[in-house]
């Protein structure tokens, strides 16, 4: 029986659908066809028996993919486009030699863009949000997590939560909001940092939950943050309260945050600059993502995380940028998928599928986005290029041709 069709795209040179096995199942086809109806991939095969498989009508709209690579969009798991303002003075006085805590000292790092979101607009923040998931876009990211965490007050998070939904509504990509109030602890709560837990445990996570506008928690366990013991009892009270869970876990320093990620049933760790080799061999036994975050590594000068040790210990990796305003002020996930494989060691293969279907599971999306194999979303990408190894290789500037959500073109060159 033929399948129904909206939009069939032929003649797709190489086209990726994530639908291997393994770190790294690209399921490559090529001269390949994808059939597409009501949002989503009903059909993939061969381009030269499309017909024998697809109802093409009259109103199916049939597109050439001209030879071109075809993949699905970027998942980017991580980041945190909800801030009052820009940071590149204190990136300035970071290439002059001063590191993370002499910035935060000087008033600067987290406090800093607390201070400007507190201050800023429901439309400013909007408009800013907007502004950079629209370039993400024209990177090829289709699906954007999207942390609160620069209010660390009831009433900014939740202004910044329900500002993540209504843009999520308005803008083509699909926006998963996660709240990070426990971020940093603010000025109010300055040296006091288990009665900062226990006002988030207390007052905003159950406003938080009662609004609805966040699926995850998010926690920064980091020397000088929170420590492992905070981070386990705000996880444990998030948990039982419905929320899922991530955690910022060994960015700077082995604070064993990969191991609490674990024993809580986190979604994801995050960051993993500075994991030991033993949390490594924990995380590969669990179902907890590991996220990588090579752009920070670069942006802050730090070591990269161990991608080949996590793989290899057959952890479950994904990758994503950490856009934010202070410590990786970048939106392009090819990128990261380059980083990942000239710093990280990863193959270009396991690279796309941790930008793609595992960042997905890092969002607990994974029956949903990042494949283009039957029943899945089609968010996908036309590349500009006959080889998806090019990519990565074309290092900084993505050759993206066009860009679909749910089966729609939202953007071309």
């Amino acid at each position: 029986m033929k399948v129904r069709t909206d939009l069939v795209l032929k003649d797709i040179g190489e086209l990726l659908t994530m639908g291997g096995s393994g770190a790294a199942g690209i399921g490559l086809l090529k001269d390949a066809a994808l059939a597409v109806s009501e949002g989503r991939v009903v059909w993939v095969g061969s381009s030269s028996v499309v017909e024998d498989h697809c109802e093409v009508l009259n109103d199916t709209k049939v597109l050439s993919a001209g030879g071109k690579v075809v993949t699905p969009g970027f998942v980017d798991s991580h980041t945190h486009p909800l801030f009052g303002a820009t940071r590149q003075d204190e990136f300035a006085m970071r290439a002059a030699g001063a590191d993370y805590e002499e910035i935060a000292a000087a008033g600067g790092g987290i406090l800093n863009s607390v201070k400007k979101t507190r201050a800023a607009s429901n439309a400013l923040l909007e408009e800013n949000m907007k502004h950079h998931l629209s370039v993400m876009l024209s990177n090829g990211t289709t699906t954007v997590e999207a942390k609160s965490g620069y209010g660390l007050d009831l009433t900014t998070e939740l202004r910044c939560l329900e500002i993540a939904g209504k843009v999520g509504e308005e803008v083509p990509q699909t926006v998963v909001p996660t709240f990070m109030g426990a971020h940093e602890v603010p000025e109010e709560f300055k040296g006091r940092h288990d009665e900062y837990i226990d006002y988030l445990i207390d007052h905003v996570n159950p406003r938080i939950k009662e609004q609805g506008i966040a699926e995850f928690v998010d926690i920064f366990c980091e020397k000088g943050v929170f420590t492992r013991d905070q981070a386990i009892r705000y996880l444990e009270a998030s948990s039982r309260i419905g929320f899922l869970l991530k955690i910022h876990a060994d960015e700077f320093y082995d604070t064993g945050g990969a191991a609490v990620a674990v024993n809580a049933g986190a979604v994801s760790a995050d960051h993993l600059l500075s994991i030991s080799d033993k949390n490594i061999e924990l995380i590969a036994e669990s179902n907890t993502v590991a996220t990588l975050l090579p752009g920070t590594a670069l942006f802050l000068n730090k070591p990269f995380p161990p991608g080949r040790k996590l793989l290899d210990a057959g952890a479950s990796v994904a990758l994503a940028t950490d856009f934010n305003p202070g410590s990786c002020f970048c939106d392009s996930m090819p990128l990261i998928v380059s980083l990942a494989v000239c710093q990280c060691g990863f193959t270009v293969e396991e690279a796309l599928v941790s930008a793609t279907i595992k960042g997905a599971a890092a969002l607990r999306l994974e029956k949903q986005k990042g494949s283009l194999t039957p029943g899945f979303d089609a968010d996908f990408v036309i590349w500009n290029c006959n080889d998806f190894r090019t990519i990565p290789y074309h290092l900084g500037n993505p050759d993206v041709a066009a860009v679909y959500c749910a089966g729609l073109k939202v953007y071309s060159t």
